[in-house]
């Protein structure tokens, strides 16, 4: 008789029996291992919390009061008769790769992830594995990257034009990772940098940490537009088109993410400019990554899931579809999926 396979997928979450834990799972469980700080990924209710030591900070003030320990990357713990790590994952500070190892056989769950080093994460490492589980957030090839420093000059380039043409630059973008990586991108010899209450509030618990950011102002209710002419404001997707932001006058607004790849999105957005630029990997990141783990399954999750699985089974891969309630990089305005107020 086979054994049982070291995860399983379970309607609470992905399970592993051997250390009875869970990992990122979307319902209360009495221990869950958590890849990153995103609200889709690290949800409140449980007994027990396991993160890295640098998402510990955003989740624990996201949160409150719960039982968290933290790992460094790299380190290995028991759990059962279960032995677990977590390895960068190179999505936003902190993020991880969750490897679990269970009587000779190995398992990677990926959470999300991008091969870009985008100098503020700690950067993507592959880890070699039997199973991997991966997102397939722009599982499509339509999706592909341009280098970092190439969006930056375009994002700079159109704060100059917007400060000279006397509007404010409103840039939308999610508080935890995305906003940060915006901010070390931006030329600040062009004006200052004003942010949004729930992107500085995840500012200053990352600066805490040690992590360089530049410097920023709070654009809070206090705040006078009229004292920061030539500014560019970072601000959260739900607050690029509310009555804070009418405040600042002649505006141009701009949201940066890897939506933006697609004209009907663009067009739904109603801003003036889109960026393509995501925390998560396009198509050829998700393929680099896949078979750099050496993996003999492969395991597909939120996004493109049926035309990713059908591409990798229909190259060489043994692939399959998982149900689970991540979203990765939503279309939804409203929706910011690390928020942290």
């Amino acid at each position: 008789m086979s054994k049982p396979p070291a995860l399983t997928f379970t309607d609470r979450g992905i399970y592993c029996a051997a250390g009875d834990f869970y990992i990122d799972p979307w319902k209360p469980v009495a221990r869950a291992l958590i890849t990153h700080g995103h609200a889709d990924h690290a949800r409140w209710g449980h007994d027990s919390y396991l993160c890295t030591d640098i998402a510990a900070p955003v989740m624990r003030h996201r949160l409150g009061a719960i039982n968290i320990e933290t790992i460094p990357y790299g380190a290995h713990r028991q759990i059962g008769d279960a032995v677990v790590s977590f390895h960068p994952a190179g999505h936003v500070p902190g993020s991880a790769q969750i490897r679990v190892e269970v009587a000779g056989e190995i398992w990677v769950a990926s959470g999300d992830y991008k091969l870009e080093d985008d100098g503020l994460s700690t950067p993507f490492e592959p880890v070699r594995c039997h199973h991997f589980i991966t997102e397939s957030t722009f599982g499509l090839p339509v999706f592909r990257w341009q280098p970092q420093a190439v969006v930056a000059a375009q994002i700079n380039t159109w704060w100059a034009a917007c400060r000279d043409a006397g509007q404010t630059a409103f840039l939308g973008a999610y508080a935890l990772g995305k906003a940060q990586r915006l901010l070390s991108m931006l030329d600040p010899d062009i004006g200052p940098v004003l942010t949004h209450t729930a992107i500085e509030n995840t500012n200053v618990i990352l600066r805490a940490q040690g992590i360089a950011l530049p410097d920023t102002v709070r654009a809070d209710a206090s705040l006078d537009p009229k004292a920061h002419t030539g500014a560019l404001v970072l601000a959260t997707p739900s607050a690029l088109d509310s009555a804070w932001a009418r405040k600042f006058g002649p505006r141009q607004t701009a949201f940066a993410s890897g939506w933006m790849t697609m004209r009907g999105v663009r067009r739904r957005r109603s801003g003036d400019r889109g960026f393509v630029i995501s925390d998560h990997a396009d198509w050829q990141g998700l393929l680099d990554a896949i078979t750099l783990t050496n993996a003999e399954n492969i395991y597909v999750t939120h996004g493109y899931t049926d035309i990713f699985n059908r591409y990798l089974n229909d190259n060489g891969w043994v692939s399959q579809v998982v149900p689970t309630q991540f979203e990765g990089e939503t279309l939804d305005p409203q929706s910011d999926p690390q928020v942290a107020t």
